[in-house]
């Protein structure tokens, strides 16, 4: 069962996590706020998008405090699907290369988004996984208009509490 704490699990020699997340917005608004550079940018990090099949996506995440050469993440888009699927590679200098997909389908009064993150090390996959839920939860606060919360805070309180204490 995914939650929204997220899943690790592992095929062959590879990590998938998974997360799951209601929000309680249309999923035109959820699909702007994962594919708008600009909105992007206020809750992941400084992101360029050539919107469409094919096109490339680069992205220096806000946070892990290290070098932006390190944490830039590049890829190709392999699902261009609007407001539904959003797919493509994540070449990043300090994991394994993989694929992120984002998935968006009405749920009641809003959506769910679905996110899996394909092709990690487990050992980086325990790291991200906490991090992972951190950039969801700055999501969260975004589409809400609320303070958008300190990554490395906030990483630490999830993978204290729900992660036992797996840090960056």
């Amino acid at each position: 069962m995914t939650s929204r704490q997220g899943r690790l699990s592992v095929e062959n020699d590879r990590a998938v996590l998974t997360f799951e997340r209601h929000l309680p917005h249309p999923v035109e608004r959820v699909w702007a706020a994962i594919t708008d550079p600009a909105q992007r940018g206020h809750w992941m990090g400084k992101t360029l998008i050539d919107a469409r099949e094919g096109g490339t996506i680069e992205m220096t995440p806000a946070s892990p405090p290290i070098p932006a050469e390190q944490k830039r993440m590049t890829g190709r888009i392999l699902v261009w699907d609007p407001p539904h699927v959003f797919e493509h590679e994540w070449n990043q200098r300090i994991v394994e290369s993989g694929v992120v997909r984002y998935e968006l389908r009405p749920d009641g009064d809003g959506t769910l988004l679905r996110f899996t993150h394909r092709g990690l090390g487990v050992r980086n996959a325990n790291g991200f996984r906490p991090g992972t839920h951190a950039y969801l939860d700055r999501l969260e606060a975004h589409l809400s208009g609320a303070q958008i919360p300190d990554w490395q805070q906030r990483y630490r309180e999830v993978a204290d509490s729900t992660y036992g204490g797996q840090t960056w």
